[in-house]
């Protein structure tokens, strides 16, 4: 028979609680993104000065960084900036709205759900760039164009996450309003919303993605401005750095504008338990 003593146990137990996700976590977080954005820089400046790649090789860290202190100063790529957020925005909005009823449609109708979800799979499988030709004759060549592309883009990447989301809430509530009294709208605005909230941020956060990653084909519908335009216009002439510059903006733009999403998401899902 073995005897503990009360330190024992209060040992036992502090090592048994689980770890505090508080600002400490958040700082470790924020270092270790740090540490790897630096493994990731010191691989580069590597690769880029063993000559591993033939031709012209890859550009060193500090010369895209030359690179993209000409393009500031002296091309104003701040606008080209600027004009990518604001189509990725526009067409994230567009496809996004668009998306939730039709997320919502699919995952409370069955029936539904499996005549529309080969489609839906079919359409999002297309690569957006393989329309560019038929949107250029749909559409033209101008801003209608490029946002039709990003919108077709996050439209499908939306509901694919909504519907698959929603309709996976815990039957067990739903069954539970019913035998609480309430009807189906009852059900679907007081339990299904709410519920979907974390879902729809989720949507709208992959809608992002698939647009910054949709937007150079957008942008090669005779667009002048935007970094889509600005990777082209560098490829055509051979700037090497530029092309990287562009490439390491749209990640940078891309990430800032998730990071907000996390936030917003971080804000009005707070009154739902999470488990970690």
């Amino acid at each position: 028979m073995s005897i503990t003593s009360p330190s024992t146990d209060r040992i036992s137990l502090r090592r048994r609680r689980p770890p505090r996700t508080g600002d400490g976590g958040s700082t470790r977080r924020i270092a270790l993104g740090f540490a790897g954005g630096l493994i990731a820089i010191v691989a580069w400046y590597a690769v880029s000065v063993s000559g591993i790649v033939s031709g012209r090789g890859i550009p060193r860290p500090d010369e895209v960084i030359t690179a993209a202190w000409t393009l500031f100063t002296e091309q104003d790529l701040l606008f080209d900036i600027r004009v990518s957020v604001t189509r990725v925005m526009i067409g994230v909005i567009i496809g996004s709205v668009a998306a939730l009823p039709v997320g919502f449609l699919l995952a409370w109708y069955p029936t539904l759900r499996a005549m529309v979800e080969p489609l839906v799979n079919f359409f999002r499988a297309l690569p957006p760039i393989a329309l560019v030709p038929l949107v250029i004759v749909y559409f033209g060549i101008g801003e209608t164009a490029r946002i039709s592309i990003l919108v077709y883009a996050s439209f499908f990447a939306a509901v694919i996450v909504l519907f698959e989301g929603i309709s996976g809430i815990d039957p067990l509530l739903i069954r539970a309003a019913r035998v609480l009294g309430a009807n189906s709208w009852e059900i679907f605005a007081r339990g299904v919303v709410p519920a979907s909230v974390p879902h729809l941020f989720t949507a709208v956060r992959v809608a992002l993605g698939v647009s910054w990653a949709t937007v150079v084909a957008a942008e090669l519908v005779a667009a002048q401005r935007g970094l889509g335009a600005a990777i082209q216009d560098a490829s055509t002439f051979y700037r090497i750095p530029d092309m990287y510059v562009g490439i390491v903006m749209i990640g940078i733009a891309a990430l800032v504008m998730d990071l907000i999403l996390k936030l917003a998401q971080s804000r009005m899902t707070a009154w739902q338990e999470k488990s970690k």
